[in-house]
């Protein structure tokens, strides 16, 4: 159909022409209302979007002298949310002079990392920045 006979033929209709594939030989249009395609796809996006899998960072805080049973308890709350598919900052803080002593807290991430090595993977390796030691742990997928 020539271009003009398809315009003719939208106009009747009360529609409109939308080129679908320009690269083709020849063109191929389509007669559709195009305000409702354009509604109806940002409709499909969006419930798209509501659908996918937001991952959030979470933060476990401790301290280089955290003692046994703290540990395991931080540990515990990191699995979960290991568990939920989220990512985790785990953060040593130190207060004073422990910070003379990077050592300590290198030694507690390690700990860390060891205890959730079964669900989870190390995604940026312990590092310091001023009083803080951090390390991002991610889920494993399944």
């Amino acid at each position: 159909m020539s271009t003009d006979a398809a315009l003719q033929a939208a106009q009747e209709r009360g529609l409109d022409l939308v080129e679908v594939s320009p690269n083709a030989a020849p063109p191929v249009c389509r007669i559709m209302d195009y305000g409702k395609y354009k509604y109806e796809t940002a409709k499909r996006a969006a419930e798209a979007k509501k659908k996918a899998a937001r991952v959030e960072l979470k933060e476990v805080k401790m301290r280089p002298k955290t003692e046994e049973h703290d540990f395991q308890f931080k540990v515990k709350h990191v699995r979960r949310f290991l568990d939920e598919g989220n990512k985790v900052k785990v953060t040593i803080m130190f207060r004073g002079r422990e910070v003379t002593h990077p050592e300590f807290g290198r030694r507690l991430l390690e700990k860390v990392s060891v205890e959730i090595q079964d669900i989870g993977m190390i995604e940026t390796t312990p590092r310091m920045m001023g009083r803080f030691m951090s390390m991002v742990i991610a889920p494993i997928k399944k």
